[in-house]
């Protein structure tokens, strides 16, 4: 029983992995807390369920519930998300940032996650929706865990994705730009780097994988406009407790987070999930105020 909790919380945690980079990656270069973000995830969704039926995608590939199409829907879901958070950085933080007040930053995004969750709720309801209606059967993969294709499907993905990012991050010379404007923006900007231009690729990058975490959270779940609000709270959790501003930190702490709530749900019940994420955090931050991998000061 226990292996199949823990089993539940690494899908979760890679759902909330996703999403933590995106808020850290802002945090450490813009130096703010985008509560907006969660819409991120939640505009992805929504756009991956526009667009699947305009893939023909012949029916379900293999042993999962969905088809190609749904993998097209997601690239665009990708890129849409990614847009839409460059818009919004040019119409609201781009603006706010030059008055170098971070508060109105915070306070401002809280406004734009409103905004963002009351649109998608007069553009497609409140009521939650599906990609299919295809039930996903479950295998047994170890003794005593049982996973359908769709959650291994779920967790491969996030894998291949962090590797990239870290090929990324090391191995390109923009992820080296990126890494050194987080940093040090001024001495960045010294030495010939365009600041504004790896600001641009920060949204890219947290919206595209938030846009991922979002479709995948409905593929395992479901579709619904409160999906945002429901995880920016568990996602800031793993970017506080894993080291804010460390990506892999948001890595590490999206899983222990996905893995405490769900262990917590025999013992306590599913509706004090967040809660034991945050005290979870609160332990860490006690005895190691930087997160697990954060940098001592």
């Amino acid at each position: 029983m226990i292996a199949q909790y823990l089993a539940d919380g690494i899908v979760l945690g890679a759902t909330l992995a996703l999403g933590a980079i995106g808020l850290t990656l802002t945090y450490n270069i813009l130096r703010f807390a985008n509560f907006a973000h969660g819409e991120f995830l939640t505009f992805g969704a929504y756009f991956a369920l526009v667009f699947v039926g305009f893939f023909a995608g012949g029916g379900a590939v293999g042993p999962f519930t969905f088809g190609w199409s749904l993998l097209g829907a997601l690239v665009v879901a990708l890129v849409l998300t990614a847009v839409l958070a460059l818009v919004l950085d040019w119409l609201l933080f781009r603006p706010l940032r030059k008055s170098d007040v971070a508060v109105a930053l915070v306070i401002a995004s809280f406004g734009a996650s409103l905004m963002l969750r009351n649109v998608i709720v007069f553009f497609w309801g409140s009521q939650p929706q599906y990609y299919t209606r295809s039930i996903a059967i479950a295998h047994e993969l170890l003794p005593g865990v049982r996973l359908n294709a769709n959650e291994v499907f779920v967790v491969l993905l996030t894998a291949l994705l962090m590797i990239a990012l870290h090929l990324f991050l090391t191995r390109t010379r923009l992820g080296q730009q990126m890494r050194a404007v987080s940093d040090n923006p001024a001495l960045a900007l010294v030495t010939g780097i365009d600041v504004r231009r790896i600001v641009r690729w920060v949204w890219i990058i947290g919206g595209g994988l938030a846009a991922i975490g979002g479709v995948m959270f409905g593929l395992t779940v479901q579709v619904s406009p409160e999906m945002g609000f429901t995880l920016i709270l568990p996602m800031f959790a793993a970017a506080i407790l894993g080291g804010i501003g460390s990506v892999y930190g948001a890595v590490l702490g999206g899983l222990i987070i996905g893995i405490a709530q769900s262990l917590s749900v025999p013992l306590i019940g599913p509706e004090y999930k967040p809660a034991v994420a945050f005290m979870l955090m609160f332990l860490i931050l006690l005895f190691h105020p930087t997160g697990i991998l954060g940098e001592r000061t």
